[in-house]
């Protein structure tokens, strides 16, 4: 049994956050993460592609990624950028 390990998402999901959201993702992989998505204030698109890989690969590797606590502004940034935020809410399980 593993534990889930926490991510708790920056305020600023900009290009800049997005060389380091990208590194701790990476050393996440195989294990069941809770992305806490509370403290964000802005979304960019480089950070969403980070995110919406991380749900594809989570899901190839049979792992829980699961979203919790998205900010108000976290889901007005996915709404401007076309996604609905649901698509994080709903919770990838292992199969």
């Amino acid at each position: 049994m593993t534990r889930t390990q926490t991510l708790l998402l920056p305020m600023d999901l900009d290009a800049v956050a997005a060389a380091s959201l990208f590194e701790v993702l990476s050393t996440m992989v195989g294990h069941d993460v809770t992305i806490d998505g509370s403290r964000v204030e802005q979304i960019g698109g480089l950070c969403l592609q980070i995110l919406l890989a991380a749900v594809s690969t989570w899901k190839v590797d049979g792992a829980v990624l699961e979203f919790t606590n998205l900010s108000l502004d976290l889901v007005a940034g996915l709404e401007l950028l076309g996604v609905r935020p649901q698509y994080f809410l709903e919770r990838e399980t292992s199969q």
